[in-house]
């Protein structure tokens, strides 16, 4: 009788600012096995350490009960000052990926988005305070500091109720706008991201805000979405053509809503 095919029991989250960290790793092995970023090593210390092949840039993720867990910072450069973004330990991988993405492209294109504001306000995040926009859920806002002619941080802001605090990512003012817009492009994406974790890293489980559709998947699409990930931003630092990586829509064997 034939063995029949390991099943993974997957959750896919909508709002995704709402589905929790995900797994670091999603950020962590494409920048050091398709980027070339290098890593120290010591086990005695819990956290991670990356920098850039030109040691121009250096990712640090460090528990931080008080603050930041992920600081992404950028040196001077002739052209432009340096400038840093970090992100609460909360925050969805898929958005911190994105600004890595964005960071070691080696030839972004020229029609790249570059108003963070553009993407929220097409999927209908409205104007909130003097220069923010809130999303349609009221869960998650964002916003620059600063004046029009003096602008500062950029703060994004997730929360639930008045003062339960999800996650939160600052841009320095000095952020390049592709960058901050590549984050509020992956905030704005409405398709759901992907969890294993059985709900546990959901910050609620409330579904008239957090929409879980649990679905049973196989286990080899599951275990080969890193790898497909780590040969598609490869496939951008090759110097001859390569044929692109088509995406693979997991057969879903069983859905059902939480």
């Amino acid at each position: 009788m034939p063995a029949t095919p390991e099943t993974v029991e997957v959750d896919f989250i909508t709002p995704r600012h709402l589905a929790g960290g995900g797994d670091p790793a999603w950020i962590t092995v494409p920048l050091h096995r398709a980027c070339g970023w290098s890593h120290g090593n010591d086990p005695l210390m819990p956290r991670v350490l990356l920098s850039s092949p030109d040691q121009k840039a250096l990712l640090r993720l460090e528990p931080d009960p008080d603050g930041q867990w992920w600081t992404l910072r950028r040196a001077a450069e002739p052209d432009r000052p340096a400038w840093y973004a970090s992100f609460g330990a909360r925050t969805p991988v898929e958005l911190i990926a994105a600004v890595t993405d964005a960071l070691t492209d080696p030839a972004p294109a020229a029609d790249a988005p570059s108003d963070p504001y553009g993407a929220l306000r097409q999927t209908g995040w409205s104007p909130y305070g003097d220069n923010g926009l809130v999303s349609p859920d009221k869960t998650a806002y964002i916003e620059r500091l600063g004046t029009p002619a003096d602008p500062e941080a950029w703060f994004v802001t997730v929360t639930l109720g008045m003062h339960q605090k999800v996650w939160q990512a600052r841009f320095g003012k000095h952020t390049p706008p592709h960058v901050v817009a590549a984050f509020t492009g992956a905030l704005a994406d409405p398709k759901p991201v992907l969890r294993i974790d059985n709900g546990r890293s959901l910050p609620t489980l409330d579904p008239s805000v957090v929409t879980r559709q649990t679905t049973d998947v196989l286990a080899l699409y599951v275990a080969g979405a890193l790898e497909e990930r780590v040969h598609t931003l490869a496939a951008r630092h090759a110097t001859a053509p390569t044929v692109s990586v088509p995406s693979r829509q997991p057969p879903a064997r069983n859905n059902r809503s939480r």
